[in-house]
């Protein structure tokens, strides 16, 4: 299992086990955090898994695809540097101790 730490936007910290080959999506999806909607299951059809990566995690991960800096457009106050969509985000144990903000809201 790999440690996650997702940050509501009032600070609240929620440090989640996630098995390898998920997504950072399914690991909050399936662990009841909050502010992580994936309306569209993880299709990248829409942005409400945004996220913002820390920025010491941010050259850590996969680059962006095209498909998912478009789906970036639609997020609340996207950052061009720490967005991301979860569940365009693998998880690996290189990911150990990943931590993502998540946004005020997701739209």
């Amino acid at each position: 299992m790999v440690k996650i730490t997702y940050v509501e936007h009032n600070g609240t910290e929620h440090v989640v086990d996630v098995k390898p080959g998920m997504t950072v999506m399914e690991g909050a999806r399936d662990n009841g955090v909050p502010g992580i909607d994936a309306d569209c299951g993880g299709a990248c059809a829409c942005s409400t898994c945004h996220v913002y990566v820390d920025a010491a995690w941010v050259g850590k991960l996969n680059p962006k695809e095209a498909m998912e800096e478009d789906m970036l457009d639609f997020a609340w106050h996207p950052d061009p540097v720490r967005s991301r969509l979860t569940c365009q985000i693998s998880v690996t144990p290189a990911l150990e101790g990943l931590v993502v903000h998540i946004p005020e809201k997701q739209i």
